[in-house]
């Protein structure tokens, strides 16, 4: 029997897994590996890791300590558990100032991804379009096209201040489409969108008919400006739906959970998919959230830890030349890649970003999509607050050493 035959065209039929071609992490991943082989005595400096580098907080973790114990808490959480919900939109009160009903526009999620994995099964016929940003997270336009949707990309330049331009994209295309993927803040470029942003959008997506899935993340993480969600504009809980994750604004990665939240029909199509695809996250996880998700002096001190490490980065990255400045949102500093190093030229942000990780055991993440950029992010590892500056100013006097240039 040859199994090769029998394989999804959506995964690449008969060519799956023989095509040679290998995904960006994975090529950084191999390259971190020979980096350590070839330089045992230097440590690797990870720029790259897209995760935090701390502990949820203590009482979050002392909840789920206790609520695992509970006998009550064994079964199935199915579409979650009501006290989840109920903190969700508390959350959403506390943060946003955002009302919803808990009952009809909030179900929970086992994290974003999964969120944007199963949104397309709710929406997405063969042939209808899905607009997302780039550079950015691909989930929800990979399972569109598993689905014979086609997904369209719109890129997100400096110029606009990473915003996608809504006056450029085909009417013919809008109209064909159903979703708009946008993430703020965003990953990778630290951009956040205000209320004239989420305005347009919303007025975008009412001439066309387009449900928004605003990837909010980040949301939480945010300087200089107060948090804000889609959802409190005008018409934002008529065209939009908002994903909101415990993994960046409470260290909780790995824990898997999340939820979907806004239009009441989308959120009841979102569970009437997820019930028939996953039994839900584990109760005492979700319990645990709720001890701490709506309470905003936890999430500020996560927001302070990434402010002060991601200043001092920036001020490292300045001192050899890249163009770096604080981002008003997340934990990355997203910086035009050098065109140049030594005697070595680079055609393209991944080539400037292997380069560094074999020459210098410096570990960065590439964006190509819109421009070439390397995004740098505020979760490196150190021994402490005490040992940052001492990583940052090896980092300084790796990438001087390396004689970058810019031109």
């Amino acid at each position: 029997m040859n199994i090769q035959n029998l394989f999804a065209e959506r995964i690449g039929g008969r060519s799956f897994g023989r095509s040679g071609e290998i995904y960006k992490f994975e090529k950084i991943k191999r390259a971190k590996a020979a980096a350590r082989r070839a330089r045992p005595e230097m440590e690797l400096l990870d720029f790259g890791v897209g995760e935090p580098d701390g502990m949820a907080p203590e009482i979050i973790r002392s909840t789920l300590k206790r609520e695992v114990d509970d006998p009550a808490n064994r079964g199935y959480a199915d579409n979650g558990i009501m006290e989840f919900k109920e903190a969700a939109a508390e959350y959403m009160r506390t943060f946003f100032g955002v009302e919803l009903d808990p009952a009809v526009e909030i179900n929970h999620s086992i994290g974003s991804k999964s969120a944007l994995a199963l949104l397309p099964l709710c929406f997405v016929n063969p042939d209808d379009v899905v607009l997302r940003t780039v550079p950015g997270y691909p989930v929800l336009a990979t399972h569109a096209r598993y689905l014979g949707g086609i997904p369209v990309d719109v890129p997100l330049y400096a110029a606009n201040g990473f915003l996608p331009d809504l006056e450029k994209i085909d009417p013919e295309i809008a109209r064909r489409a159903k979703l708009f993927y946008v993430n703020y803040p965003n990953n990778p470029t630290g951009a956040a969108a205000d209320a004239a942003f989420f305005d347009r959008l919303i007025e975008f997506a009412e001439r066309h008919e387009i449900l928004i899935v605003q990837d909010a993340a980040y949301a939480t993480l945010v300087y200089d400006r107060e948090p804000l969600s889609i959802l409190s504009r005008p018409g934002g809980k008529e065209t939009a739906v908002e994903l909101h994750s415990m993994s960046k604004s409470y260290n909780m990665t790995g824990w898997r959970l999340g939820f979907v939240a806004g239009n009441s029909d989308v959120v009841r199509a979102f569970a009437e998919v997820k019930d028939n695809t996953d039994s839900g996250q584990f109760k005492p996880i979700q319990l645990a959230a709720c001890a701490g998700i709506a309470d905003r002096s936890l999430a500020d001190t996560i927001r302070s830890h990434y402010r002060r490490r991601l200043e001092m980065l920036v001020q490292a990255l300045r001192q050899v030349g890249f163009a770096a400045a604080m981002p008003a949102g997340t934990f990355y500093v997203y910086v035009p890649a050098p065109r140049a190093a030594g005697g070595d030229s680079f055609e393209n942000a991944e080539q400037a970003s292997q380069y560094l990780i074999r020459e210098w055991s410096l570990s960065t993440v590439p964006w190509d999509e819109a421009g070439h950029y390397l995004r740098f992010s505020a979760t490196f590892e150190s021994a402490g607050e005490d040992d940052d500056e001492r990583v940052l100013t090896e980092l300084v006097r790796r990438l001087s050493a390396a004689r970058l240039s810019f031109e």
